[in-house]
């Protein structure tokens, strides 16, 4: 019964033992994906080109809260 749970599970780390392992001990370390070292090494292992980062405000503006008036 518990064996039935497992078995996709074992079955994706049949099939990709690194790529499992890797995000194991990722996590395992507490690793961001979007930290410097991690990032690009992976932008390097992918051949993507590095992608900005994320700005905090969804347009670019950052002009900080606003205030409003209930009446």
């Amino acid at each position: 019964m518990f064996f039935d749970e497992l078995t996709p599970l074992l079955k994706e780390v049949a099939g990709h033992p690194i790529a499992f392992l890797g995000g194991f001990f990722s996590g395992l370390l507490r690793l961001n994906l979007a930290d410097d070292p991690v990032k690009s090494w992976l932008d390097q292992q992918s051949g993507t080109p590095p992608t900005p980062p994320p700005s905090d405000s969804p347009n670019g503006k950052s002009s900080g809260p606003k205030s409003i008036s209930i009446d």
